[in-house]
């Protein structure tokens, strides 16, 4: 099955003038039918999110200073303009208190000069003295103007009307055979273009490298022996400006789209450098996305060790990494090639378990013995009835029970329910996602 990126729209603006406040309101917003309990906080930065049945990927860029020269400004200005590089949609945000601000005409300017669709949003008019002061902001030229109050939610159903209408459609996911699409995804540094250099060198490649997508990724066709593989190469992602990458965590973009598109995502962690928020970060993603995982190890030959050291290492990926308990867990060397190999074989585990189907009785012989084991806490002088479940999709298996009220599903229930469906059914390799539904009164 290929899957495809979705949109992105970011949010650019001077310092302090909301956007976080801006993201934070966009993102409350979304309804989350997937009962999905984040394994960690995620960085504020990034969010999957849609609007009007069109799912995007939010970007909340830091406060464009031209003026600063420290290191921090420097950067925040490089991550600000490859943000309009990558961005479908842009919203420009500015405070109605401070009209006429040369910074916002410089913005508009790199704007226009970028072709991108933006809206102006003057933020912060939480009255109506206000609403009509944001009239001002007319001398911008700007085609498209919207006064909102990013702190009061006013006006930001009609900003998302306005930013979603003119982003492009999200391709429907393609069957395409029996291939297995691998992300190799992970911070800056740890390794992700000499691994796919070795995976690569050492296997034939059966077709030249083709852009899968409109942001340069580049896929890989790959067979090993009766396998067809595509590798989706993050570290070869060019972008279609001259702007240099800037501060580290513009990689997350990349590893996220790749991460939409593909089948097992290869989280590679680097060993000197031990476990980082990014990689937790990263993996929060693959999780959010519900995609297959192995964590990969990296830089294993220049390690010191001694008998206790990769089971040390690997009790510290378990408890980092705690809310993805499927993820396979390899030690490897990309630069000599040691084990690279046994990558592929854990794919070869890690599939068909994702790609899995179970019966429908089997399911609820299942979901019998779960109930009978442990019924679910009663909340409010309320309890959950769970009367049937189905699955209704694959990769991940996909199960909807039918139930009496979903609101009453506690999340560690929730989570108690996904490993007893994972240790019944064999499914250890793969995330488990559930749905609720109301099951109405016949």
């Amino acid at each position: 099955m290929k899957r495809h990126p979705q949109p992105i729209v970011a949010i650019i603006g001077r310092p302090n003038v909301g956007k976080s406040t801006l993201f934070n309101r966009i993102i409350g917003r979304r309804k989350a039918s997937v009962l999905d309990t984040p394994g960690l906080t995620r960085d504020r930065n990034y969010a999957m999110t849609e609007w009007n049945k069109k799912p995007f990927l939010l970007v909340d860029t830091g406060g464009y200073d031209p003026v600063e020269t420290d290191d921090i400004s420097v950067r925040v200005r490089e991550h600000v303009m490859m943000a309009i590089d990558e961005a479908d949609g842009i919203i420009f945000l500015t405070d109605v208190a401070q009209l006429d601000h040369p910074v916002d005409y410089e913005i508009v300017d790199m704007l226009r000069k970028s072709g991108k669709p933006f809206i102006l949003a003057i933020n912060k008019c939480d009255n109506h003295a206000l609403e009509r002061a944001s009239a001002a902001f007319g001398s911008f030229g700007c085609r498209k103007m919207l006064a909102i109050s990013a702190a009061h939610g006013l006006g930001i159903g009609e900003l998302l009307d306005g930013i979603v209408e003119p982003l492009p459609e999200a391709e429907a996911e393609t069957e395409d055979g029996d291939e297995i699409r691998v992300a190799i995804v992970g911070r800056q540094n740890a390794g992700k273009s000499t691994l796919v250099n070795k995976i690569l060198g050492v296997e034939r490649v059966i077709a030249s490298p083709v852009a899968g997508t409109t942001r340069d990724a580049v896929d890989t066709p790959l067979r090993i022996g009766d396998k067809q593989y595509v590798i989706i190469d993050t570290a070869g992602i060019r972008r279609r400006g001259k702007i240099q990458r800037g501060p580290e965590d513009l990689s997350v973009t990349s590893s996220i789209m790749s991460i939409q598109r593909c089948d097992v995502a290869i989280l590679l962690l680097d060993a000197n450098e031990g476990i980082s928020a990014q990689d937790m970060h990263i993996g929060g993603y693959i999780q959010d996305a519900f995609r297959a995982a192995i964590i990969v190890v990296n830089k294993w030959d220049l390690i010191e060790k001694d008998t206790n050291t990769a089971g040390a290492f690997a009790k510290k990926i378990k408890e980092s990494f705690n809310f993805m308990p499927y993820a396979p867990i390899l030690f490897i060397s990309a630069l000599t090639g040691q084990r690279v190999r046994k990558i592929f074989d854990l794919i070869d585990e890690v599939i068909p378990e994702y790609r899995a189907r179970i019966e429908t009785s089997v399911l609820n012989n299942v979901l019998h013995k779960i109930l009978q084991r442990h019924q679910p806490p009663i909340q409010k002088g309320r309890q959950l009835k769970i009367k049937y479940i189905t699955q209704t999709d694959t990769a991940p298996p996909t199960f909807t029970l039918f139930v009496n009220d979903p609101a009453l599903l506690h999340f560690s229930y929730e989570r108690f329910m996904r490993n007893q469906f994972a240790i019944e059914l064999g499914l250890s390799k793969t995330p488990i996602r559930l749905k609720l539904r109301r099951k109405t009164k016949d």
